[in-house]
């Protein structure tokens, strides 16, 4: 089988023979119940391919979709002319930058429909453009913009920059608008919504499917999908790792499925990793191989943000449809980004209950939580020793290693002493928590931790300028062993002390 790992082109997919998850009938449904979408999801989740799809199908190239649900659906296959503006090959490190990318696109249109007007400001090279294609063909027009939100997230701490950016988007774009006369469908994709801020802020004629019923599985794998058509793949992966396919497909769920992109919908797999999970034969962090997030872990120590709320973040719609309210919390991007995706809904509060889609991401992301919030200057954090000592019942070199570990940080990201203390913990024991069983609760700078081997529970109180004596008397008078006293594992109660003043672990007492 071939996977289309890096193909976004749909002539191209279907011409040589590529696998396609087929999503025609709800491309179909798309372009024949509506005119103007906006569509968010996160990178590498088949937009561009999704992009690519509706310009073939507005174009009329009906012998690509032989065996596709389109081809069933579809009777005329009317040609319409296509504006397939793609933003996602450049550096947009100035306004020069972003003009250059759009005019490249305007004289590959004008060549093609007339270049009367290319003497005038983009918007109007843009506006006319739309006139003398409807003029010249007859037909109305369909425009297609590829991640459109390039330019302004690669601005994103370069508020000087992106705001010229988002005036030049703003008018440029706003010829979805005034152009409606001419205009038979356009879609908007990108990984984010700047939706109160300028660039929509005209735009009200566009409608976001980001987070609809019936565009839930528009790009991305469904498990109902990964049953029908890659089988044999499981199968076959399943022997290369020596597990049995049950057991394939269970980590297949555990690493790559879990995007919800509204309440109670089916659980959507990532495309790009899946693919290449089945194409190496075995289960890697796919995904964050092709980008790190350095600007969002950027924002979450910018806005002092509590890292244990990844886990049990809530937010409103409004929060997760755009943001615009990134400079005072960075919610709504960790959603739009996928580091954050739906896990429940309440419909009292109408308030969305976030968290880690998968554990590809949880590990991913916390891996760079870890380089950005912990440096050391070994830059050398080995979680295999802690999980070791941990295992093998050796509390005092685990609490050593730890103090070491701590004592040999750079604190020039630390900020308030109590959320520095939460952030640290947190870290640490998440990196853990991937190979040993650990509970964890916060609350008013204490951290408080169950963790459970085969051989071993170890019940962990941490106090900030506190004394390690407390924290141990703290497990005891609110017996905090209780549920493990029939456990015929060796069970550690630990109290720890942290000292703001020096950053570190200064004392701890084990009973």
């Amino acid at each position: 089988m071939k996977y289309p790992i890096g193909i976004q082109n749909f002539e191209s997919l279907r011409n040589n023979g590529f696998i396609y998850v087929d999503k025609t009938e709800i491309i179909y449904n798309l372009a024949n119940e509506g005119h103007y979408y906006f569509l968010s999801r996160p990178r590498r989740f088949g937009k561009s391919l999704l992009i690519s799809t509706l310009e073939a199908y507005f174009q009329g190239k009906k012998d690509l979709f032989k065996g596709l649900a389109m081809e069933r659906l579809e009777k005329e296959w009317t040609v319409y002319p296509v504006l397939h503006l793609d933003l996602n090959s450049r550096a947009y490190n100035s306004v020069e930058a972003l003009n250059a990318e759009l005019s490249k696109h305007l004289d590959i249109w004008e060549q093609q429909y007339g270049d009367d007007y290319k003497d005038r400001a983009l918007e109007e090279r843009f506006f006319h453009i739309v006139k003398m294609a409807y003029d010249k063909t007859g037909k109305p027009v369909v425009i297609l913009v590829d991640e459109y939100d390039k330019p302004l997230l690669q601005t994103i701490d370069n508020e000087e920059l992106q705001n010229e950016f988002r005036a030049t988007l703003k008018a440029f774009y706003s010829v979805l608008k005034t152009q409606d006369a001419y205009i038979r469908f356009a879609l908007l994709t990108g990984v984010t919504k700047f939706s109160k801020v300028s660039v929509f802020s005209d735009l009200n004629n566009l409608e976001d499917i980001s987070m609809t019923r019936s565009s839930a599985n528009i790009c991305g794998i469904t498990e109902t999908e990964l049953h029908e058509q890659f089988d044999a793949q499981v199968g076959e992966m399943a022997e290369e790792n020596d597990i049995t396919k049950e057991e394939c497909y269970a980590q297949l769920k555990e690493y790559y499925d879990g995007y919800h992109f509204r309440p109670n919908s089916e659980g959507i797999y990532n495309p790009f990793s899946l693919l290449n999970a089945f194409k190496n034969l075995e289960f890697g962090s796919y995904w964050f191989a092709t980008g790190t997030p350095t600007f969002l872990i950027t924002l979450l120590k910018n806005n002092d943000y509590p890292l244990e709320d990844l886990s049990r973040q809530e937010a409103t719609f409004e929060v997760l449809s755009n943001v615009d309210s990134i400079k005072t919390s960075p919610v709504g991007i960790l959603y739009q980004s996928g580091y954050l995706t739906i896990k429940d809904f309440d419909k009292e509060f109408k308030l969305y209950k976030l968290g880690f889609p998968n554990k590809e991401v949880e590990e991913g992301f916390t891996n760079n939580l870890k380089d950005f919030y912990l440096p050391t200057r070994s830059s050398d954090f080995s979680v295999d020793k802690f999980v070791n000592d941990v295992r093998g019942g050796d509390v005092d070199s685990f609490l050593k290693r730890l103090q070491a570990f701590l004592a040999d940080s750079s604190y020039q990201v630390a900020g308030k002493k109590e959320l520095y203390f939460q952030n640290t913990f947190f870290i640490i024991f998440k990196m853990m928590g991937f190979y040993t069983q650990i509970e964890r609760t916060t609350s008013n700078g204490r951290i408080d931790v169950t963790i459970q081997t085969p051989n071993y529970i170890y019940i962990i109180e941490l106090k900030l300028d506190g004394s390690a004596e407390d924290a141990l008397q703290q497990i005891n008078e609110k017996q905090y062993a209780l549920p493990f006293q029939k456990d015929e594992r060796k069970l550690y109660k630990i109290g720890i002390n942290f000292s703001s003043e020096n950053r570190n672990i200064d004392s701890w007492k084990v009973e």
